[in-house]
Order: C-alpha cells, then structure tokens, then sequence
C-alpha cells in the first residue's frame, strides 16, 4: 500500500469528541454488510455510495491538526477495508495518535475470522480500542459512552490479541 492507494468513505468529520477519547479525526468509510435497523449511519450501507479518497488524503487531513489525540475508524463496517485501514492505522500511529475502530461484527467473531487476505487481524493489531457487536435498537441505550446500543463492548485490542480473548476496557 501507498499514499495513492484508495479508499472508499462516506465522509470525515475532523474534531470529533464522541467516537473515541479525545479529539478524533473519524473516517466514516463506505459500505456495510449488517444493516443494523436503527443504524445511524444507513447512509453508508451501499458499498456503491460515498467516493474514493487516496491515503494520502487522509494522512495529511490528520496531520493538519495539531489537536487530534487519535483516529476512529467508523462506517459502514471497517473491516471490509481492512487491510487499507490496517496500513493506514499504521501510518497514524507512527505519528502518535492512537486508533479506535468500529464494527458490527465482535471481537471473537474477528479473531475467528480472520485469515491473511482480508486484513481482519492486521487491522485488529493496530487498534488500540474496539467497539464491537451490531447496533441492536431495541438496546439502544444513549448513556453509553461511545456505544448505542447496551450488547456493544469497548475492548482493549491488545490486552484481547495477548490471552486471545475480550478483555473489556477500563472506562
């Protein structure tokens, strides 16, 4: 991978408090195979919708601000672009923010998963907190910190890949 290589998002928001500690630049990349009901994010659902940014793009978007603690991978579901957003991670962590990622599927179903094609455990070893499970509307629950719904955990990805099982995060 390089800075031209592309990626396929739906948008960007650049001072985000809400999807991880701190201030966040959050990458909402496009196309999502769970179709949560409830999701608030439909739009991001079609794997055909949003546009196509190089790396780079995104790189240097991050390193414009000097306020950000940290990136969040967010959707649609990353893990669908996840050897993209592994190398990506990679590219920011060297930089020293810190990477949060979403998904619908868990942690375990990750793990069980993932194989050397689809970047699943590449990605999972460059986050540093994993929101995982789908959105369940019927538990959706507005208290939470950085979660919608009361089935999701904050993991703390490498104390998980370390005993190969979820370690939740402290919060």
């Amino acid at each position: 991978m390089n800075r031209e290589d592309k990626l396929r998002i739906a948008d960007t928001i650049n001072d985000s408090i809400v999807d991880g500690p701190g201030i966040r630049l959050t990458i909402f990349v496009q196309g999502c195979p769970h179709n949560c009901e409830g999701c608030h994010n439909p739009g991001t659902h079609d794997f055909d919708g949003g546009r196509d940014v190089t790396m780079g793009e995104m790189l240097d978007k991050a390193a414009a601000n000097p306020l950000l603690d940290g990136v969040t991978f967010s959707g649609g579901e990353p893990f669908c672009q996840a050897a993209k957003l592994a190398w990506l991670g990679e590219q920011f962590k060297k930089t020293g923010l810190n990477i949060v990622t979403y998904s619908g599927y868990t942690f375990e179903q990750l793990l069980a998963g993932a194989a050397s094609e689809n970047g699943w455990r590449e990605l999972l070893e460059v986050t540093d907190l994993l929101v995982d499970g789908p959105f369940v509307k019927h538990l959706r629950d507005l208290t939470l910190k950085f979660r919608g719904s009361s089935n999701q955990r904050i993991i703390d990805v490498k104390k998980s890949l370390e005993c190969g099982e979820a370690v939740q995060a402290d919060q």
